[in-house]
């Protein structure tokens, strides 16, 4: 399966059979003060600055959050979107929880985008899926519903199903469809990568789409997380994980990595290239 993305005029190709696409997660104001403060003064330098960072480090889609508490989404979410696009032809994914932010952004934005996200409620679905359709976009849909995040990785998948047949229903291709199986902390429950990483298979081998998920979730309260979420991120790229949101400083390595050893890289090429570029210090 293949979900297309969109700059200007560039093109990301995110493929069930890879090389994994990795999604920048750095613009987002949680947990950086720095970002809140700039964006309350209407200056977009920090996320310019940060979106060349993450550039840099081989992001192929940048995430774009502007949320925190007092913010008008709709009305910020569409001028970084302007700002990003005249400065960078990359694919972007429009990150809010608020609809009308989403539409407004993409009322502005190059290209096609992917919305982040949908997932099986009846009113997340009847709220985004016709703004998927209008403005062709892609969207990642949570496997998550009205009564939570399953404990169960087949409930997972049914979570995924039901919004795919209702997204078809809307018009929307099942390519366009990109599912997150929601990596959760393991330190509040034991099994929670084990859950993950079945609910993955699981809706890779059923579905056949591609699959992303937060490539740090799973570490959140624990030391050495980078450890953690290094060990993890591989079994998920094994278990059918195709385009991860990550920092991408932390996690290129293991993606090149992960993708040569898994025969996504012929000659080592992408692999070599990641290793003389870091340490030839771009």
């Amino acid at each position: 399966m293949q979900t297309i993305l969109r700059g200007e005029k560039s093109k990301v190709l995110i493929d069930t059979n890879g090389p994994v696409v990795i999604i920048g997660e750095s613009i987002n104001p949680t947990r950086r003060k720095k970002l809140v403060t700039s964006l309350e003064k209407g200056d977009f330098d920090y996320v310019l600055e940060l979106a060349q960072i993450q550039v840099n480090e081989m992001a192929d889609v940048l995430d774009v959050n502007v949320g925190y508490p007092g913010v008008d989404d709709v009305r910020l979410l569409p001028l970084v979107v302007k700002a990003l696009n005249e400065k960078f032809d990359i694919p972007l994914c429009l990150d809010s929880p608020d609809p009308k932010a989403i539409e407004a952004a993409l009322k502005v934005a190059e290209g096609k985008c992917l919305i982040n996200s949908v997932n099986g409620t009846k009113q997340s679905m009847k709220a985004i899926l016709p703004v998927v359709k209008e403005y062709g976009a892609a969207v990642i849909a949570l496997a998550m519903d009205e009564d939570g995040i399953p404990s169960i990785p087949g409930k997972r998948l049914e979570v995924a199903e039901k919004i795919v047949e209702t997204a078809t229903r809307y018009g929307i291709k099942e390519e366009d469809i990109i599912i997150d199986p929601l990596a959760m902390a393991v330190s509040a429950d034991p099994d929670a990568c084990l859950i993950t990483l079945s609910a993955t298979r699981m809706i890779r081998d059923k579905l056949g789409l591609n699959i992303t998920m937060g490539a740090s979730n799973i570490s959140f309260g624990l030391p050495d997380r980078n450890a953690l979420n290094i060990a993890f991120i591989t079994l998920a790229i094994h278990s059918g994980v195709t385009c991860p949101i990550g920092n991408p400083s932390g996690i290129t390595s293991v993606v090149r990595a992960a993708d040569l050893i898994l025969g996504r890289d012929e000659y080592a090429l992408r692999f070599v290239e990641h290793f003389q570029m870091t340490h030839n210090g771009r």
